[in-house]
């Protein structure tokens, strides 16, 4: 498939894979998840890879959902039931992301927002730039975290941790997310991709079989219940779409003041 949203290059046993939307901070448009997802499907096929890289072109690595993207802003105007249906593309994503069979590893450049930030929660490794950051806005725009990321999170931060990453959708910086758990390494940011080569070359060494169904055992144990709780993941982020509280984060975003939430 020829990818216009991705750039991807092999070297070995190690694939690197980054959106290539700099002009928009790598937003991601529906475009770019279908192309995420094809990607998926080649790499099952694929049994030379072993470990793959994943980050943004230019200066962040996504400021998550493209609230501009045409198809996005068409789908405005459709049915609920045809609105819950289409966003679906969304976790289907992330789902495809979690059961990659090979090692994934986040290298984050800047920003990881949104969108951004469940996928780098959904890799098995996070490697951050010393200056990146990584935010959940969505509450701040009235909406719910969807995506099936809140046990993502949970897994990587704990509970209380969670809840304040989540609530206050506040932009967390490298040294909290490190202390925190949710990376794993921090790396000068001129040296990111090279930290980055290095922990993948460590998995990529090792022997992929019994690599890869560990990965596939640790995931099924810590999402075991994951399934059960986010059934009503899209359904909830409809019902919050609906409501005053999601329009006054949405206008309070673009004229780029304070929301004034009154919990309608």
């Amino acid at each position: 498939m020829k990818y216009l949203n991705l750039t991807i290059e092999r070297k070995d046993a190690i694939a690197t894979v980054a959106f290539n939307r700099p002009e928009k901070l790598n937003a991601i448009s529906n475009d770019l998840m279908e192309e995420i997802e094809s990607l998926t499907d080649e790499l099952r096929n694929d049994f030379e890879t072993r470990v793959v890289i994943f980050t943004g072109a230019g200066k962040h690595f996504s400021a998550g959902v493209d609230l501009t993207d045409p198809r996005r802003l068409k789908a405005a105007d459709q049915s609920m039931i045809a609105k819950i249906r289409n966003s679906n593309i969304g976790p289907r994503m992330l789902k495809k992301l979690l059961d990659i069979n090979q090692i994934t590893i986040a290298a984050i450049n800047g920003g990881a927002l949104g969108g951004g930030a469940c996928i780098v929660s959904a890799l098995d490794f996070r490697i951050g730039a010393e200056d990146c950051f990584v935010s959940y806005p969505e509450c701040k725009l009235g909406m719910s975290l969807s995506w099936v990321s809140l046990p993502l999170c949970v897994h990587l931060v704990g509970p209380a941790r969670a809840k304040r990453f989540v609530i206050l959708a506040q932009k967390e910086p490298a040294q909290t997310l490190l202390e925190w758990g949710f990376l794993d390494e921090l790396a000068p940011k001129n040296k990111l991709m090279e930290r980055a080569f290095i922990m993948a070359k460590a998995y990529a060494e090792m022997p992929p079989i019994p690599t890869q169904m560990i990965k596939r055992s640790v995931n099924a144990v810590s999402s075991a219940l994951d399934q059960a709780i986010m059934h009503m993941d899209m359904d909830q982020l409809a019902l919050t779409s609906l409501t005053e509280d999601f329009k006054e984060g949405v206008a309070a975003f673009f004229e780029k003041r304070k929301p004034i939430f009154k919990g309608n």
